[in-house]
């Protein structure tokens, strides 16, 4: 197209600078004429790119209403962003050229080969292998390899954000928590567990004691019968007196619940009300003091 205007300009160069001189009012609005055509055009052209980006999230947010979030659909919507930029953006802008390139280059091929390892391509490559093989989904806790765990909240083209306890915002490559290895604590609605000792004195009733922890555990809102027990049916963690330790008798249980609750809620509650319920019957807690004799010369 560009060739045809250069070509149409050069046979026929005389003719036009003679109209520009004897009709300077007519070439004026001419030119304001194919000026406004040009503004309406870029301004339909833009404005179907908005059309289609707007239908692409009406899509995606129906998906979401009828299957709910999932690292799929974000993913999957990230790229169909990308793809209409693309289409709408990049490719007119190269025009002609670019097509013949993609289509006929072996150096464009080469170049795109060595973009692919750059940084960003990277990123994108494993957002698509973390979509596709899901080792975690959106609103899952997960642990990373240095011990910091968060909840998944985001992922987007270039990187992955989890949102740890204090409410920070970790954001990671997709590239580099590709690579890692990572605790998945909602992994299939797997329950969850956390392990507790609770001390008590030498003196206590053991049965006693291991009736009160046991209900304390089952009156918790969070706790739940994760344990498969002799005749296959769901029952609580049981106590088990595992040790007699220096000051105390060592009682420890594992608590059962659910992905979705906080650890240090469920930590919290559990510790709360074996306390209180431990010591409203009169049972010892035993902690460790220091005997000071002062001896006189």
């Amino acid at each position: 197209m560009e060739a045809y205007f250069n070509e149409l300009f050069e046979n026929n160069k005389e003719e036009i600078v003679k109209f520009i001189l004897e009709n300077p009012g007519k070439f004026i609005l001419i030119l304001i004429g194919v000026i406004l055509a040009i503004i309406l055009m870029l301004a339909v052209y833009f404005f179907l790119a908005w059309i289609c980006l707007k239908i692409s999230r009406k899509i995606f947010s129906s998906i979401e209403r009828r299957k709910g979030k999932s690292i799929h659909t974000q993913f999957a919507e990230n790229l169909v962003k990308l793809a209409i930029i693309i289409i709408f953006i990049v490719i007119p802008l190269g025009g002609d050229k670019i097509g013949q390139s993609l289509l006929g280059s072996a150096a464009v091929l080469a170049g795109v080969v060595g973009f692919a390892a750059q940084d960003v391509i990277k990123d994108i490559l494993a957002g698509i292998q973390i979509s596709i093989y899901k080792p975690f989904d959106l609103g899952d806790r997960i642990e990373l390899e240095n011990g910091t765990a968060g909840v998944v909240h985001r992922i987007t083209m270039r990187h992955v954000e989890i949102r740890l306890i204090d409410t920070v915002v970790l954001i990671i490559p997709n590239s580099t928590i590709n690579a890692k290895t990572i605790k998945n604590y909602s992994y299939e609605d797997v329950p969850r567990s956390v392990h507790f000792s609770f001390p008590v004195g030498y003196k206590t009733d053991i049965s006693k004691a291991k009736q009160i922890i046991s209900d304390a555990i089952e009156e918790s809102p969070y706790s739940f019968p994760g344990k498969k027990g002799q005749n296959g049916e769901m029952i609580y963690g049981p106590v088990y007196f595992m040790a007699i330790d220096d000051s105390s008798l060592a009682m420890n249980v594992t608590v059962y619940y659910k992905t979705e609750t906080p650890t240090e809620v469920l930590k919290d509650d559990i510790n709360t009300r074996v306390f209180e319920a431990l010591g409203d019957a009169g049972i010892d807690i035993p902690y460790p003091y220091t005997t000071v004799v002062m001896q006189k010369d």
